[in-house]
């Protein structure tokens, strides 16, 4: 399992995975699971992947030509017109991959090599856009009613994100707010895991203006962590007290 976040600003975008990946308790590994290409003052292209890591690879090797010598490849996101078209073929490529995948195996690959991809980024000349692609190569476009994408281990880290965006915050709010998040779901689910790979795209900047992995030893997502169980726990203790007898009383 994996838990991945892209989220939309008036700013531009933020994006966060983990990069736990795991076939049993017993065989936990670590692999990033964030893409992403760019061409200086022109154009940023970056993916977050979950699923059956084997079919991400494959997408990700497609796109990137692994198949070629290195002096015959070339990145297919490159020569996209709009980030609608980027998405397009991501999907694409997607579905033809898990489609390969599960004919190979017959009965037994059926539900076995599913992914999900969320794609984002910008074009010169064009705003900042965010994708959710599905299994089946369709996808959705982020807006404003919906202004963020997750995919992986979604519910414990969702409740924190709809209660707290505001589309104009500064990015390092945004990153705050998705370290809560993130850290939710890391104590709920020992499917999801550090280290994690964030990246802020500011809009018309078209390069990952800060990125950063988050490890173990991160002393600010150590004190987030801390200070967010605090938090909690002081809201909790400052809610109105239950009492048995005071029900007893207005049922009497």
């Amino acid at each position: 399992m994996t838990y991945c976040v892209g989220m939309v600003l008036d700013k531009g975008l933020v994006l966060m995975s983990d990069t736990r990946t795991n076939s049993g308790v017993d065989n936990i590994s670590v692999f990033r699971k964030m893409t992403h290409w760019e061409v200086p003052g022109e154009r940023i292209i970056a993916v977050m992947t979950a699923g059956n890591l084997a079919t991400t690879q494959a997408v990700i090797s497609q796109l990137e030509e692994r198949t070629k010598a290195p002096d015959d490849r070339h990145n297919t996101v490159y020569d996209a017109p709009t980030m609608f078209q980027v998405a397009t073929e991501i999907g694409r490529l997607l579905r033809d991959t898990i489609d390969e995948r599960q004919s190979a195996n017959g009965a037994s690959g059926h539900g076995r090599f599913t992914a999900s991809i969320i794609v984002a980024g910008q074009i010169k000349g064009m705003e900042p856009r965010l994708f959710l692609i599905y299994p089946e190569g369709n996808f959705i476009e982020a807006n404003w009613d919906t202004p963020f994408f997750q995919i992986g281990e979604t519910k414990y880290g969702r409740p924190i994100l709809l209660r707290a965006y505001d589309r104009s915050m500064s990015f390092e709010d945004a990153v705050k707010l998705l370290m809560v998040s993130f850290d939710s779901t890391l104590k709920a689910n020992l499917s999801v895991g550090l280290p994690l790979d964030m990246m802020v795209i500011e809009r018309d900047a078209f390069t990952a203006g800060h990125q950063r992995r988050i490890t173990h030893e991160d002393s600010y997502f150590q004190a987030i962590s801390a200070g967010w169980s605090d938090s909690l726990r002081n809201a909790f203790n400052q809610l109105p007290d239950y009492s048995f007898y005071a029900q007893a009383d207005e049922t009497a």
